[in-house]
């Protein structure tokens, strides 16, 4: 009990915190009376289904609680304006979610996804590296040099973003002192292990 408490006081609660004052200003859901109270009424909600989630659904977590919290805070707001004479139950806000797409296009949602990518593919590679360093220990093969230098990039993704292919080719070039023939031939092998990490990130297992 301690351990998951510790658990959630450390990473869940954080990440409901931030995912909720998000989408409020996102949605412009300040606007209605009382916010401080029902975001944290909010906050308090999602630690109750948070047995409901299943990844093997195909959502990611952030994304499916993305939307429930939406989904909370739209019928707040029929609620308060007395618009909708036939509201959602709240208790159908889960089911709403399963049960319909899962994208929300928006700004904030897809960049923060994307970050959730790039650190997880950072992670991967780093195993990659030492599955490498483990395999050839005598000397550094070109295979842990393009490891090394992906590495090296992915650690400052933003720059990554805006360069083109010519580009990334001339500084693993610079990094590794391997010229793009042996550079793309190394990056052929490891494209399987890449192929491999998407469709496990894509699935949701990631």
């Amino acid at each position: 009990m301690q351990e998951r408490t510790k658990l959630y006081i450390n990473f869940i609660q954080p990440a409901f915190s931030e995912m909720v004052d998000k989408i409020t200003y996102t949605y412009k859901f300040t606007t209605l009376p009382n916010i401080d109270s029902l975001r944290d009424e909010c906050k308090i909600w999602l630690t109750t289904i948070l047995d409901k989630y299943d990844p093997n659904k195909g959502s990611k977590a952030f994304s499916y609680f993305s939307v429930i919290t939406k989904n909370w805070f739209i019928h707040r707001v029929k609620k308060t304006s007395q618009k909708s004479k036939r509201e959602v139950p709240l208790d159908n806000a889960v089911k709403l979610v399963e049960n319909t797409s899962l994208i929300i296009n928006h700004k904030y949602i897809g960049a923060r996804e994307e970050k959730e990518f790039w650190q997880f593919l950072l992670k991967e590679v780093v195993v990659w590296e030492t599955d490498e360093e483990a395999n050839n220990k005598s000397l550094m093969s070109n295979d842990l040099r393009v490891i090394k230098s992906i590495k090296e990039l992915l650690e400052d993704p933003e720059n990554v973003e805006i360069l083109n292919k010519k580009a990334i080719y001339l500084y693993m070039r610079e990094m590794t002192g391997l010229n793009t023939k042996q550079i793309a031939t190394s990056l052929k092998k490891l494209k399987v292990k890449y192929f491999y990490f998407k469709k496990e990130w894509n699935d949701g297992k990631i």
